[in-house]
């Protein structure tokens, strides 16, 4: 039997408990929290007042968080490409309709409501330049991006598992400066945005851990192969107006270096969490070349953090057309 025929075989068994997990991870509609929770009500006489507290409250804030928050917003408002990229994985039907394609659904859904009310938020807070933050968001939409997980969906339930606990980082970090800063309600918005985000990440760690029990070889290599090539994460896709695909990511990057929201240590412990989630040093009846793949990522962690201590990041900020200078 084929790889890929393998691959199908076992997305199809892990279907039937699809629905538990659904139920597990994923918050009914009715239930979960909507942008509008966090957001001056439009249509009360109290609304110019609140719109006036978040401006004035931005103006506390630096013109590096800024950027970073900008950029996550961008990244979450781009889930056109990412439904469509989850629904192409082998074993996800998105025309009969099978428990993986209303995973996917439902998941979006829940993803949905981040760009959402994070655009809300930076239209009203007067800092940013909503024209070009829009055109950033349409180009990374039109560009489209290559993870390196092709089909696969041992490769891509690596991604997902990396890039919702990264998010999490992300967003929590900007919710505690935000909160530093005084600016509580924007700190609470993103806090729980980054709760929904390390439910995802349980999601779709506990996918992984299911398939590490009935195909462990192929579970192994997938996760050498993600490690090797390293974790693309949608960031790496940024562009201003005018510039190629990928232009913006290494002065983002070094934004949220310079203020400790995602670093390249982060990126080492989050690879070291994935490990030690999955004990990877003991998981059994692996074949040779899957051994040896699982060698390379128990080594991985250490060496990482050695180069990861020789990155230099850059004292002075780049100027983004996405933030007008404070």
């Amino acid at each position: 039997m084929s790889l890929k025929n393998i691959r199908l075989e076992v997305m199809q068994h892990l279907e039937k408990d699809v629905e538990s997990l659904i139920e597990k991870y994923l918050i009914p509609v009715e239930n979960i929290w909507q942008p509008t929770d966090f957001l001056p009500d439009s249509t009360k006489d109290s609304f110019y007042e609140e719109v006036r507290e978040i401006r004035e409250l931005s103006k506390e804030l630096p013109y590096d968080f800024w950027v970073v928050l900008v950029g996550d917003m961008i990244t979450e408002e781009a889930l056109p490409s990412y439904e469509s990229w989850l629904m192409d994985v082998e074993g996800i039907d998105q025309v009969e309709r099978n428990g993986w394609s209303k995973w996917i659904r439902q998941w979006t859904g829940e993803e949905n409501r981040h760009g959402d009310v994070l655009n809300k938020y930076l239209y009203l807070s007067g800092r940013v330049n909503m024209k070009e933050i829009e055109k950033t968001t349409q180009y990374l939409i039109n560009d489209g991006f290559d993870i390196g997980t092709d089909r696969d969906p041992y490769k891509n339930f690596v991604y997902t598992s990396f890039q919702e606990l990264a998010t999490y980082v992300s967003h929590n970090r900007v919710a505690k400066i935000a909160k530093e800063k005084g600016n509580k309600k924007l700190a609470k918005m993103c806090k729980i945005i980054a709760g929904d985000e390390m439910r995802h990440h349980h999601a779709y760690s506990d996918f992984v851990e299911r398939i590490f029990t009935v195909d462990p070889n192929q579970m192994m290599m997938a996760f050498h192969h993600m490690m090797k090539r390293k974790i693309a994460m949608p960031a790496h896709f940024l562009r201003e107006s005018g510039d190629k695909i990928g232009t913006a990511f290494e002065e983002f990057s070094n934004t949220a270096q310079r203020i400790g929201v995602y670093t390249s240590n982060d990126y080492v412990d989050i690879l070291q969490k994935l490990i030690d989630r999955w004990d990877i040093g003991n998981v059994s009846g692996l074949n040779e070349e899957a051994e040896k793949a699982r060698d390379y990522l128990m080594k991985l962690p250490p060496r990482m953090y050695r180069l990861s201590e020789r990155i230099k990041i850059p004292e002075n900020s780049f100027q983004f057309k996405w933030v007008d200078p404070a």
